[in-house]
């Protein structure tokens, strides 16, 4: 089977990036695979089986007429079979396209939770991409989805189907987690807090630390040893320092870069902390519990799967979330729910069923 990837990450053309060495194993499972980025770039070929293309354009418009163009080359010089589209959204409405030309099957992936409510609140374009999302839908020959969360949504929705949503939840070494050795230890790093409370994400409208930073501030009130480390980068950097420092909470909530070594954060730090309006997965609770870090997270992604509800709190709810972190702070945190060992072989040949699938 020849398979043809359309998405938005151009890390994936970056040797020796994770993302790459995501693409060549996958790449692996199948005759060949060719990946179309929705970004500038220099189109290349990485081992046996991938290409590498990019689309040219300085706004959507030019962009989406640059991507179905290369897209259809694609198609009709290396005979694809399946087009995945990597969001519901632009690359699913490229995918779209190109079945209806051509003739190909489409398989739609969501890594977002769009029909949560907080997702279409958020702007006007997320208003524009929920209906985008619901008129392709029907439209796909199979739909990948990562969460339970994200699959009961769609169910409950009226949107009709053709092909029922699959759950492939985004694979997570758990034992490589668990054998891998500490590199920077949080304690050591920052002594002078008696708790460390660790918070890792991109430093986004909906990752909503503002709440974590205001919850923390009613926190230190009772409990003034304890820290919190915010690591991530994102367009809020800037807003969430000044708010830090308005707030006078400099010595006590930290804002790094993000952790390279995050498995070594959060066998280090006491509590992990996810605050989110929204998740479309939410890798690191896995990471977390995997590594033995208590957790507590926000109503969102796949918080119910993994956490006691005692350790879930109410999105957006301030005194729920300072209530859970001097819970947490107390001794007073059930354990998460143990994790199903998942290898990384069988991941894959769920991912590799799941495009076979829609032929």
């Amino acid at each position: 089977m020849k398979i043809l990837a359309i998405g938005l990450d151009k890390n994936i053309a970056k040797s020796g990036s994770p993302e790459s060495s995501r693409q060549e194993e996958y790449s692996r499972l199948f005759d060949e695979t060719h990946i179309l980025v929705l970004a500038s770039g220099q189109d290349k070929k990485i081992g046996e089986k991938l290409w590498i293309y990019f689309s040219s354009g300085s706004n959507k418009i030019l962009k989406f007429f640059s991507a179905v163009k290369k897209g259809g080359l694609i198609i009709k010089n290396r005979r694809i079979g399946v087009i995945t589209a990597q969001d519901p959204f632009f690359a699913g409405l490229i995918g779209f396209w190109l079945k209806r030309k051509f003739g190909v099957k489409l398989h739609i992936q969501i890594h977002t939770d769009f029909l949560n409510p907080y997702f279409g609140r958020e702007s006007f374009l997320n208003g524009i991409r929920i209906k985008l999302a619901k008129f392709l839908l029907p439209r796909a020959d199979g739909i990948r989805v990562v969460s339970e969360r994200i699959a009961d949504s769609i169910k409950s929705s009226r949107i009709k189907l053709k092909a029922e949503p699959v759950v492939l939840p985004v694979f997570v070494d758990v034992e490589g987690i668990k054998s891998s050795l500490v590199r920077t230890n949080l304690r050591y790093k920052y002594p002078q807090f008696d708790f460390i409370i660790l918070a890792a994400s991109r430093l986004t409208k909906e990752k909503n630390l503002l709440l974590a930073i205001r919850a923390m501030a009613r926190v230190l009130k009772a409990k003034p040893k304890i820290g919190m480390i915010i690591a991530g980068n994102g367009p809020e950097r800037e807003f969430l320092l000044k708010k830090i420092k308005s707030m006078e909470l400099e010595r006590n909530i930290i804002l790094e870069p993000w952790a390279g070594d995050l498995v070594s954060y959060l066998k280090t730090a006491d509590l992990f902390l996810i605050s989110s309006n929204y998740e479309g997965y939410g890798r690191t609770i896995v990471e977390a519990v995997a590594a033995g870090c208590r957790v507590i997270s926000s109503d969102a992604g796949i918080s119910r799967e993994f956490l006691d509800r005692a350790s879930i709190f109410s999105v957006g709810d301030e005194n729920d979330l300072r209530d859970k972190i001097l819970g947490a702070i107390g001794g007073n945190l059930a354990p998460a729910k143990s994790l199903a060992p998942t290898t990384k072989e069988q991941y894959l040949i769920n991912y590799k069923r799941a495009l076979e699938n829609c032929l």
